[in-house]
């Protein structure tokens, strides 16, 4: 098996032959959308394919991004479609792939990286782990219609400053307001892209409209269902924008029945309406991996009260170099990974394999990782403070 990384001179076009067979037909605008994602990622270096001879059997490309943990941003590879053709699978092809893949974006410097399964076994077994979520909500289009007014003190003006249509030629101030909104608002795994990814994916199709405000922005569009709004972004960053915002998608409420939305789990839209009307229709988990851990550590951010030494054991046979005893100590909002001897409790360290220690990142409690077989040793204070640093109910706003 051959496994490498792609150039302009390849057949790019053996991309839409392996996402019919692998994930079933696509249509003549889906093919150009993932052509076009193809090509960007071949332009930067970020595509790769598996030979057996000369036929190409699996592909996997990573995107990159920044993801935000608590108001500070980290270098992450978000890994998206790999695929691999049905007469390979069982026979080891994916997991050869990713194993290239997961080496590559290590040497490439990043510190984490993120994927949405479509199966978790193969995933799981490289250090991947269940983190966070890309969350749809459903709601009444007439619950968006009037909505609450603010209450007391926080009530606001009326109508964010510079509220305006956004096009293509805004994609560099859409990514730096996306950014300065998950800094302001301590967001965990939210994340924002390069402006040429901003242009691709929001601010080119005619049948998406965006709005831009000083501090927020908005992408929706007409589902394909009959009578159905789709909204694929709405982010803000004052409760003037949140209700301006919102309220644009309220206007089509004569003609539209219901509105379907990417949101975070607790977001401000739960609040604005009358009733309790916003349902939960989906949550598509995403995995993910620790590349390196003492700069994944060291780039995030933690909670300011947060006062933390803890010893941890790492086990991670793919990156050695993530493995051995560690001291992570958080304070003032910063931490640190270091293999300086840590104090260490009676009952010895906190010992995790590279999934108990992504999922630690992400926010999942100690309890649940201990339940989950993900973590021994180690003392309840251990899992008080490490609580208490990792707190956290990620979520992403886009899915690849």
């Amino acid at each position: 098996m051959d496994i490498r990384q792609l150039g302009p001179a390849d057949d790019l076009e053996t991309e839409i032959d392996l996402s019919r067979r692998a994930f079933g037909p696509v249509s003549d605008a889906e093919r150009d959308e993932r052509l076009a994602e193809t090509r960007a990622a071949v332009d930067a270096g970020r595509y790769f394919a598996a030979f057996d001879g000369p036929q190409q059997v699996a592909v996997a490309m990573f995107h990159d991004i920044r993801q935000w943990w608590h108001g500070r941003a980290v270098r992450m590879a978000g890994i998206g479609g790999v695929k691999v053709a049905p007469e390979q699978r069982g026979r080891g092809t994916g997991r050869a792939l990713m194993t290239e893949v997961l080496r590559v974006i290590a040497d490439r410097g990043y510190p984490l990286s993120v994927l949405y399964p479509a199966t978790a076994p193969l995933y799981r077994s490289l250090g991947w782990e269940m983190a966070g979520g890309f969350y749809r909500a459903v709601i009444p289009a007439r619950s968006l219609a009037s909505l609450l007014p603010a209450d007391g003190p926080a009530r606001p003006q009326p109508g964010p400053p510079g509220l305006r249509r956004a096009g293509p030629e805004d994609a560099a101030e859409v990514s730096a307001i996306l950014s300065a909104v998950h800094e302001s608002a301590r967001h965990c795994g939210a994340e924002t892209y390069d402006p040429d990814t901003v242009r691709r994916w929001w601010l080119t199709d005619p049948n998406l409209f965006c709005y831009l405000a000083a501090d927020g922005f908005l992408a929706y569009g007409w589902s394909r269902e009959h009578r159905e709004m789709s909204v694929q972004m709405a982010v803000a960053g004052s409760a003037q924008t949140t209700r301006a915002l919102w309220s644009i998608v309220g206007s089509h409420a004569p003609l539209a029945t219901q509105v379907r939305a990417v949101v975070s789990p607790d977001d401000p839209l739960a609040w604005l309406t009358r009733e309790p009307d916003l349902g939960l229709a989906s949550k598509w988990s995403w995995m993910l991996r620790v590349i390196d851990a003492p700069a994944a550590i060291a780039g995030r951010g933690f909670p300011a009260a947060a006062d933390v030494a803890v010893a941890l054991q790492i086990d991670d046979p793919q990156l050695p170099s993530n493995a051995g005893l560690w001291a992570l100590e958080v304070g003032g909002g910063k931490g640190t990974f270091t293999h300086k001897s840590p104090p260490i409790s009676p009952a010895g360290p906190v010992r995790v394999g590279a999934r108990g220690f992504a999922a630690l990142y992400g926010g999942i409690p100690m309890a649940t990782l201990r339940l989950a077989g993900l973590a021994g040793g180690g003392s309840a204070a251990d899992d008080e403070a490490l609580d208490a640093a990792f707190a956290a109910r990620a979520f992403m706003l886009a899915a690849f």
